[in-house]
């Protein structure tokens, strides 16, 4: 506990609106918000909500949604970043952002430690996060100064040529499952371009993008480039609407997806939408045991299980589900539960209380519908006092599942593995695409050929060959179906920031019809 008032403590050095208590939790008497170089106020005192810190269950800090005036004060400022920014070179561009990933890696362990009271997952998880963070602002700065348009040359010497232009102020809506890094992944591409973006992270993890929004303005942005307005649908659904607005990106659930999707069709505003996944991971019989099995505890116990890609439906060939099924409830029984702090937790806490009593009861009703509980499944209580009260559980492995239990077909977005048996390839795939999510997919074969026809056939966005949740920045993410619209990294989303402009040149006479 001693650590963690210690961090809460540093967090007031970069906050005078955190003061720690004597309790150990901390109080925000001013929401999280940031625009224009500086924190801000929200008027919007009615609605102030309880904030709770995952792994101890005190009260983090107290939230008040930004409304009307804020969301337009933030929108305002972003606005008149955008000439500024938006006239800058891509190299000028790119030297900022070098600078903001290098103080990310100088206050790597303090950001690190904060998304872990902030999120509760390990500090291993959350250190490997703010390294994404750091390198997708690094890699999108080295593209700033590589967008180009093409030249076509045309009959009689004319030509036309294209150019990208940046779209104006968008809109970056976070998820609380990665809260420091999906707001590095939305900003670092739209910033890339030429840019400003307004952040609104969720209300459940409001701490951290704060933190990237001071980054980049001590990083020598024009203020106003990256803003914080903190608040839940309401502050999001003024954001969508709000006519300054070029574009919005989500990453969260299928029906705030579907949402967003429609108001932003009012305004004909470009959408990249992340939803939700119940990604099949299939392993054949001749993979590599111990490959395959790792894997599957990748896939989905990493952030105890709340992973929209994670591969929750794992199909064993029949010939090896024995072997592969004892060894995974081994090393699920082995993993060690407790506080997200410590160097040896593999698995923290879930987000808040609803979600964990949520995910409970999804094993419940899958015990209901026939489905065997091999291990965990049931709430955990640390043996530190202090955590008696945090959001934990133990990882659980199901067996003898079915492709229509509700286990299998519902995201649970929790530490629960669904095991199911195959016997033939043709079988597999019929069984493992029929969801209407299809964010990602897995697949462990030694058979190469079987590994690529098999891929060919999986209708998921982001695929796996003998791996599993591997993002590299360089690398597009993103699903099919259900799953969204769009790509988060690599270079295609370059063309998600930005606009393409056409100019035809004429180097001769009109040869007018009238």
């Amino acid at each position: 506990m001693l650590q963690r008032v210690a961090l809460l403590q540093r967090a007031v050095l970069h906050s005078p609106a955190i003061r720690s208590l004597s309790s150990g939790s901390v109080d925000i008497t001013a929401p999280l918000n940031f625009w224009g170089g500086k924190r801000r106020e929200s008027k919007e005192r009615n609605n102030v909500e309880n904030v709770y810190e995952p792994s101890t269950g005190r009260v983090l800090c107290k939230l008040a949604p930004c409304g009307a005036a804020e969301v337009d004060q933030a929108v305002e400022v972003a606005k008149s970043a955008f000439g500024p920014w938006s006239k800058m070179s891509g190299m000028e561009r790119a030297r900022v952002m070098i600078e903001a990933a290098h103080i990310i890696e100088k206050r790597r362990e303090e950001i690190a430690e904060m998304e872990v009271v902030n999120n509760g997952k390990s500090i291993t998880e959350a250190r490997l996060d703010v390294d994404s963070a750091r390198l997708c602002i690094e890699y999108y700065a080295g593209l700033s100064s590589t967008l180009a348009g093409q030249h076509v040359q045309l009959p009689g010497g004319s030509f036309a040529y294209t150019r990208r232009e940046p779209l104006g102020v968008c809109v970056g809506i976070g998820a609380w499952n990665y809260p420091f890094q999906i707001a590095a992944w939305k900003s670092a591409p739209a910033l890339a371009c030429g840019n400003t973006m307004v952040f609104k992270p969720s209300p459940v993890t409001p701490v951290t993008a704060v933190m990237l929004a001071e980054i980049y303005d001590e990083a020598g942005s024009p203020q106003g480039l990256f803003n914080v307005v903190q608040g839940g649908q309401q502050t999001g659904s003024l954001l969508c609407h709000h006519p300054d607005v070029a574009k919005v990106s989500f990453t969260g659930s299928v029906p705030t997806g579907q949402k967003i999707m429609k108001t932003a069709s009012k305004g004909v505003k470009p959408v990249t939408l992340e939803l939700g996944g119940k990604s099949p991971l299939l392993i054949f019989e001749d993979s590599d045991l111990e490959n395959a099995v790792r894997g599957a505890l990748m896939a989905n116990f990493l952030s105890q299980g709340q992973v929209c890609s994670n591969g929750t439906r794992v199909f064993v060939q029949k010939d090896i589900l024995h072997k592969f099924v004892n060894e995974v409830v081994k090393r699920t029984q082995a993993i060690e539960i407790g506080d997200p702090l410590l160097e040896s937790t593999k698995m923290g806490a879930l987000v808040n209380r609803t979600h964990l009593e949520k995910v409970l009861a999804f094993v419940d009703q899958a015990k209901k519908e026939g489905a065997t509980v091999l291990c965990g499944g049931e709430p955990f209580i640390p043996s530190d006092p202090k955590l008696r009260h945090g959001y934990y559980m133990t990882p659980c492995v199901l067996v003898n599942c079915r492709d229509d239990m509700t286990c299998v077909r519902e995201e649970i977005f929790g530490p629960v593995m669904s095991v199911l048996s195959f016997e033939t390839e043709e079988e597999v795939l019929e069984r493992a695409n029929d969801t209407t999510m299809g964010l990602a997919a897995g697949v462990f074969t030694r058979d190469v050929q079987r590994a690529h026809r098999v891929i060919e056939h999986l209708k998921a966005g982001s695929c796996f060959i003998n791996n599993y949740n591997i993002t590299p920045v360089e690398v597009p993410f993103g699903g099919f179906k259900m799953s969204g619209i769009g790509r988060e990294n690599g270079q295609v989303t370059i063309e998600h920031y930005s606009q393409l402009k056409t100019v035809y040149v004429e180097m001769g006479d009109v040869d007018s019809l009238f």
